[in-house]
């Protein structure tokens, strides 16, 4: 079906949300999964974070701002690097990337790939071993690749032929041998929204196995002997909760590797599994731990190496947004709500509330571009108002700018509340774009009751500065 011209949720406005969603006991209560670990209501029943207040947060810094909970960030890079102990944990700089954020995953013993010049830059610029780099991407610029080779990223991931071509003459050119991966299309689509579903072969990324063009990029680097081919890397999409597709995926990557050591006599060292491990925006979402991800992959790796007698590679995993998703909330301010009845003849006062917020598509697109679904809560106190169906909207120029599809909210919400969207962490400050000349927010970290800021606050000015017509 097409979608409708002003967005996929502008005929949605009629429904009363999806089938799961019930009208909850406290309206007030903070589902765990959803929220920074060190989130909880404080005196007067506003949220804190690691100690302080949102509403200190919202006269300091303003609102919207992304409010990042350090230690959560930290605690998540620790459980993974437990969870995979001889592996290369690999944090996702497009999830969200800024110095202060490679530097912790740093001090955490933590892996960076970056898609991208500008996110490399982010990372040198933050200090950032250039070992522990792995380079992505579909189309690597003449540029971006020299940099990536004189800085020394440890592993760059070859998307095309073209790519190769580009790369070996650099090396040539510099009498260095860049270590790569082949990225390979295994023809497994994850159980996920089709856009961010990658590993299937009708898209952009990668080299596809099944029309036997990994095979021949693998042979050509090996036969070529520019580069070094350290392995292949495979990424079946992201929010990932079923591991039957790493299943999948590892028999095909690995029956690969099988054939180019029967062919040509090496066999690859290492494997990246890719990730995209899932988090919860809403209590449908169950993510398995680190240590249960862990445990299944080592299980699917082994059973494969056995069946292919091949040695278990070194492996490399990229657990996506798992790592910050979960640790940043979106701190909004409410501006006006309108009880609009649902259905012919409906009363507004049974209806749904549409609450409308200072940000909105401009700090996270994803529910109007993936119809993702978010949590909220009311943030800067506690209500005994009954819950009320509420849609929490942005304010920009679109019947799609929505946040929050479906959540209850107290029927009291007014203009001056604080509401909080948790899950926020990842590719919302990515993501996030001026459209109507709206500023994008800050960041904002806390921990241990202290508050900095890590991403200042766009300004009119920045917006002037880059207008020299």
């Amino acid at each position: 079906m097409r979608a409708h011209e002003a967005g996929a949720l502008h005929g949605e406005i009629g429904t009363r949300g999806p089938a799961w969603l019930r009208t909850p006991v406290d309206v007030n209560a903070l589902v765990p999964q959803l929220w920074p670990r060190n989130v909880a209501r404080g005196p007067g029943g506003a949220l804190t974070v690691a100690g302080v207040d949102v509403r200190d947060l919202a006269a300091d810094y303003g609102t919207p701002a992304y409010v990042l909970d350090e230690d959560d960030l930290r605690e998540r890079c620790r459980e993974f690097r437990a969870a995979f102990p001889d592996a290369d944990v690999y944090y996702a700089g497009k999830a969200f990337l800024c110095r202060a954020v490679v530097r912790m995953i740093a001090e955490e013993g933590l892996f960076l790939d970056v898609c991208t010049g500008g996110e490399l830059a982010i990372a040198l610029s933050a200090g950032m071993e250039p070992a522990r780099i792995g380079f992505h991407g579909n189309n690597k610029s003449v540029a971006e690749l020299t940099r990536a080779v004189d800085a020394g990223v440890g592993r760059i991931i070859v998307d095309s032929f073209a790519e190769i071509d580009r790369l070996s003459e650099l090396a040539r050119e510099r009498g260095v041998r860049p270590k790569v991966l082949v990225r390979v299309t295994v023809g497994v689509e994850a159980h996920t929204h089709e856009f961010i579903a990658t590993a299937h072969e009708d898209q952009k990324f990668g080299f596809s196995l099944a029309g036997g063009a990994a095979a021949a990029a693998a042979f050509k680097i090996l036969d070529e002997d520019v580069l070094e081919l350290r392995g292949l890397h495979s990424h079946i999409g992201s929010q990932i909760f079923d591991a039957s597709g790493f299943e999948v995926s590892a028999r095909r990557v690995l029956e690969l590797q099988a054939r180019i050591r029967d062919a040509r006599g090496v066999e690859l060292p290492e494997l990246d599994l890719g990730g995209g491990f899932g988090i919860a925006y809403t209590t449908q979402d169950d993510p398995a731990s680190p240590h249960e991800l862990a445990k299944r992959l080592r299980k699917i790796v082994d059973g494969e190496c056995a069946a292919e007698n091949l040695a278990v590679p070194h492996l490399s995993v990229e657990p996506g947004r798992a790592i910050v998703g979960p640790a940043v909330f979106t701190l909004y301010q409410v501006g006006t709500v309108k009880s609009v009845p649902l259905g012919a003849g409906g009363d507004a006062a049974e209806g749904r509330a549409y609450v409308s917020v200072d940000g909105g598509m401009s700090d996270n697109i994803r529910t109007a571009l993936y119809d993702a679904s978010y949590s909220a809560t009311l943030a800067n106190r506690t209500s005994a108002a009954q819950p009320k169906l509420a849609r929490v909207v942005g304010k920009h120029c679109e019947s799609g700018d929505i946040v929050v599809k479906d959540e209850f909210l107290p029927g009291d919400v007014q203009p001056g509340d604080l509401v909080a969207v948790p899950g926020t962490g990842a590719y919302c400050r990515s993501m996030a774009s001026n459209y109507n000349h709206v500023p994008r927010p800050p960041v904002v970290a806390v921990r241990e009751g202290r508050a900095r800021l890590i991403v200042r606050r766009e300004t009119e000015d920045d917006l002037l500065a880059l207008d020299v017509g």
